[in-house]
């Protein structure tokens, strides 16, 4: 199957047979799971995947593929292939409509340029998902599992973090791929927790005073919260947990940050 790659919509191919072995080792996949894979792109982990589970759901955007998807991948009476941007749809919706009550995997090889957006997309439907398996580029993966005080922890860490746990489960170099990227790429897991990491009070404002925290990093907490949280509230945040008052954002856990905006109520 021949296929010219669109720059626009981000694709690059996965050919390196061992790295797809490696994929489907990951996705650890049972004869009662329930797939959700975005971008089947021309089909070859699409075609590995059907065999071993009891139903595969897999999106692809591209409409020459698509048809060409149909016509491959016929023999699989269990796999339902959906002409649809990712960005665009609703899991719940879909797996409402084929009846499908239990939690699905997702897995993908995602452009590059909507990783945060699908991410958030799958975030905020995590109801209905298990485990999301991704291939991203390498430094969001380090962004996405960065601890406090590495120079990759910032807002997306904390935000990934409180609904789930990320692991990068290995490494994909871009000779893996075609066209060649100009970057590396991990293959990432994320677990999605029961309840969120910490407790706090008001998810909203949590969020909210995370972004402004980071928004400018170079400067210490006091002077990027200006204005949105109070310096009697951040000082007496300081003494109790016995802070400098000098601390920058990316030295601050998610638990800091929630006690913190737990002090504002």
């Amino acid at each position: 199957m021949r296929h010219k790659p669109i720059k626009s919509l981000g694709q690059n191919f996965l050919v390196d047979q061992n790295i797809r072995r490696k994929i489907i080792t990951a996705l650890d996949l049972k004869p009662a799971d329930i797939v959700f894979e975005i971008g089947a792109g021309r089909g070859e982990l699409t075609g590995l995947i059907a065999p071993n589970v009891e139903r595969l759901f897999a999106l692809e955007i591209d409409r020459r593929l698509y048809s060409l998807l149909i016509e491959r991948l016929k023999i699989y009476s269990n796999l339902t292939l959906i002409n649809r941007d990712i960005l665009k749809c609703d899991l719940n919706k879909i797996l409402e409509e084929n009846k499908i009550e239990s939690e699905v995997k997702v897995f993908g090889n995602i452009p590059y340029y909507i990783s945060s957006p699908i991410i958030e997309l799958l975030i905020n439907q995590r109801g209905v998902v298990k485990e999301v398996f991704i291939t991203v580029q390498k430094e969001f993966a380090k962004r996405v599992v960065a601890l406090p005080g590495s120079k990759e922890y910032g807002s997306f860490s904390c935000f990934v973090q409180y609904y789930a746990i990320p692991e990068i489960l290995f490494q994909i170099n871009r000779g893996c791929f075609y066209p060649l990227p100009k970057v590396d790429s991990c293959f990432l897991r994320l677990r999605f927790r029961k309840k969120p990491a910490v407790s706090v009070k008001n998810e909203e404002l949590l969020f909210k005073v995370i972004r402004a925290a980071f928004n400018q990093r170079r400067k210490t907490l006091k002077n990027t919260l200006k204005g949105k949280v109070q310096s009697e509230k951040l000082a007496e945040f300081f003494l109790k947990n016995n802070l400098n008052s000098n601390i920058r954002a990316e030295e601050l856990s998610l638990a800091e940050f929630a006690d913190l905006v737990n002090s504002l109520n």
